[in-house]
């Protein structure tokens, strides 16, 4: 055994290190960062950090866990996965062959083969690349939930007659001042800031302009480079493109989506407080009438049990 020193920090950090362990062009002596490290030892394999991220995604997600024992426990092999309301299953074995392609099979670095999802950490521009690209995602990711609440079935309203049905959305709520107006409510004294929407209207309407926003918010990323202010401390630690801040920001947002959805679950968020009962989510509250759909998916998905899990182990992430 022997010390080494990190030579990549402001401090010297002191680990111990064995090299019979180690792995070429991933071990301390040659990336600078010991293995508890994690991903800052792939710094400069881009297609193995790309597989560690597709790994991350299907992986991570806190509660992923335990609901995909639950699926699991209740999964019947002779019904198509959609019919009974999974949603870990089907895309844990999707993330999961392609997490294996690229960290196992898939080139080690890319800027070969596939540029444009190749980079260097110092490369200013890349970095607002890659900063275009999560957003882009996230606003397509807010108009899959437009489309299916306007043109795919509808989506599951609390505040409908009779306690609550599936319907489809037709008198979107797009007007700006209705939309942000939630943002300027206090999250304090009762006035409840964004989790005192009452409108499923004013939900889907609210996704129009997120989507947009985080869409053209990532084009203009992409096509644009950063301001001068911040192109200095692209390649370090400083700045809000620094390497740190990068590689800090995923286990900050669960952190922070954690502690909205305890807000949710607590205040009279959408969609729950007509379900919910004295121990949770009350199953019997769905009235007959619903479809076998969404008695099975709030069956299978939002059973007051694993909710209650959820909200602990959201709550243990502080």
């Amino acid at each position: 055994m022997k010390t080494l020193y990190s030579l990549r920090r402001f401090y010297h950090v002191e680990t111990l290190f064995n090299g019979t362990l180690a792995l070429a062009g991933r071990d301390q002596e040659s990336t600078g960062f010991a293995w508890w490290a994690g991903n800052a030892r792939l710094i400069n394999l881009s297609g193995k950090l790309l597989g560690a991220h597709v790994a991350h995604a299907g992986l991570i997600v806190f509660w992923a866990g335990a609901m995909n024992l639950f699926e699991v426990a209740h999964f019947v092999p002779e019904k198509p996965m959609y019919e009974q309301g999974l949603i870990l299953l089907p895309h844990l074995a999707t993330l999961g062959f392609g997490g294996i392609y690229h960290a196992l099979l898939g080139p080690e670095t890319l800027e070969e083969s596939f540029p444009f999802f190749g980079y260097v950490w110092k490369d200013r521009n890349k970095m607002t690349t890659i900063l275009g690209i999560h957003l882009i995602l996230l606003g397509l990711g807010a108009f899959l939930l437009v489309f299916k609440a306007v043109y795919f079935g509808g989506v599951y309203d609390t505040w409908a007659p009779g306690g609550g049905d599936v319907r489809k959305i037709t008198n979107l709520t797009l007007s700006p001042s209705v939309i942000f107006s939630y943002l300027l409510k206090s999250p304090f004294g009762g006035e409840g800031w964004i989790v005192s929407v009452d409108d499923l209207e004013d939900i889907i309407g609210g996704h129009v302009w997120l989507g947009s926003i985080c869409i053209l918010g990532g084009i203009w990323h992409i096509l644009t480079k950063p301001f001068a202010w911040a192109r200095p401390n692209v390649g370090s630690a400083q700045g809000p493109t620094g390497l740190g801040k990068y590689l800090m920001r995923s286990p900050t947002g669960e952190v922070i989506f954690g502690g909205e959805t305890m807000r949710f679950w607590d205040l009279r968020a959408p969609w729950l407080e007509p379900l919910r009962g004295p121990n949770g989510l009350d199953l019997s509250r769905l009235k007959k009438r619903h479809t076998t759909l969404a008695r099975t998916t709030f069956g299978r998905i939002y059973d007051s049990r694993s909710f209650r899990f959820f909200k602990f182990s959201r709550w243990c992430s502080y």
